[in-house]
């Protein structure tokens, strides 16, 4: 399965996000797997947080509430509450300074929040749901 997502057998001096123009280091390359699920932890106790005070805690609600917010705050800001502590964005590959929009949006945080396409990667690290939706998570 890892070579059908990362095509053929490569040349391994290639940097992640090499294949979609992104610059190897600083600004606009591609967010490492560390700071990516730091953002993911903090929006998840967040949307905790927010379940718990509002609806009991339940775990549904938890999970809307997490829905939600990556839907509105990617759609229009380009990044959520643990992107933007962690000097991340989520950015349409079409542009540099292209906005996600809701649709694009909303389609990340549906396979998102259905965890197995978050998980699965390809060569550029990119997550299934990232593909999906044409977004990358870059480092401001």
């Amino acid at each position: 399965m890892g070579s059908w997502l990362e095509g053929s057998p490569g040349d391994d001096s290639r940097h992640s996000g090499s294949k979609l123009g992104l610059p190897a280091a600083g600004p606009g390359s591609m967010a490492p797997l560390g700071r990516r699920v730091l953002a993911l932890m903090i929006d998840w106790l967040v949307c905790l947080l927010i379940s718990n005070l509002a609806f009991g805690g339940h775990a549904m609600a938890t999970l809307a509430v997490f829905a939600v917010e990556n839907v509105l705050l990617v759609s229009t800001l380009g990044y959520t509450l643990g992107h933007r502590i962690l000097g991340l964005q989520v950015r349409g590959l079409a542009g540099p300074g292209q906005m996600v929009g809701f649709v694009r949006g909303a389609t990340r945080a549906v396979l998102l929040c259905l965890v197995l396409p978050a998980v699965v990667w390809d060569s550029d690290g990119r997550g299934m749901h990232d593909r999906a939706a044409g977004t990358v998570i870059v480092r401001l």
